[in-house]
């Protein structure tokens, strides 16, 4: 476990020390996958086959999948070939998936100091983490540090619904909803008062894009789905400092 001089809870705050964030998500790690079908109503599975869409993994290249979590999305690109990386600040979270997912090499890291070199990977991808890490602008330069000329990162993240009405309607959701049903299938509902918190308070997709360039991520451009509720975001890292096409 990690420690600080601090009392760790289960539940993170909106500061996301990574300490705090660890021992959040080692407390749900057990029934984190079935929770994520259950509040997105199965539309995660879906959402992960656009990740692999956008990450376009091939035979041969290297990925890193960094929030892994239980290893659910790495297994996706593992299976079309890549020798994947999945990374987490959760050893919670990586015990669950070395059980589930015992032919992945999972690794223990945080995304504001990878233990990678630099230049190692073909592509770099994080669904649902971001918005968790403590200092996400070091972990954008992080995983731009770690991916070779030419290659991309995929974002996928919760977002902000493009129509008003419906913003409104998801947002009583985030509030309400996810606690309550976290309070029936999970033994950690106050993780996902954080969760839900988290997402109401992460940036609309012009500002991620915005971040990604201030990173050093060229050629960036987001693609909606559901409406706004989730997005994808790539870019690339440029070769020889000229910008992707």
């Amino acid at each position: 476990m990690w420690k600080t001089g601090r009392v760790l809870t289960t539940r993170a705050t909106l500061d996301k020390h990574r300490a705090d964030v660890a021992s959040m998500f080692d407390a749900v790690a057990k029934r984190y996958d079935v929770m994520n079908q259950i509040m997105t109503l199965g539309a995660v599975d879906t959402w992960r086959d656009l990740v692999v869409e956008a990450v376009e993994p091939e035979p041969g290249q290297v990925i890193l999948d960094l929030a892994a979590g239980t290893g659910t999305s790495s297994a996706t690109f593992a299976a079309h070939g890549a020798q994947v990386y999945p990374t987490d600040i959760s050893t919670g979270m990586l015990a669950v998936g070395k059980q589930r997912q015992p032919h992945l090499h999972f690794v223990a890291g945080d995304a504001t100091c990878l233990p990678y070199a630099d230049d190692s990977f073909d592509a770099v991808t994080i669904s649902y983490g971001l918005r968790n890490v403590e200092d996400p602008h070091q972990a954008l330069r992080e995983m731009l540090r770690v991916t070779k000329p030419g290659g991309r990162i995929v974002v996928c993240e919760f977002s902000y619904p493009t129509w008003a009405p419906f913003r409104h309607v998801y947002t009583k959701y985030l509030l309400a909803a996810i606690p309550a049903m976290a309070k029936l299938a999970s033994s950690n509902r106050d993780a996902y008062d954080y969760l839900a918190e988290s997402i109401l308070a992460w940036p609309d997709q012009p500002h991620l894009a915005d971040m990604m360039a201030a990173a050093g991520w060229q050629a960036i451009a987001w693609r909606n789905i559901c409406g706004g509720v989730v997005a994808l975001h790539r870019g690339w890292k440029g070769s020889d400092g000229k910008e992707m096409a």
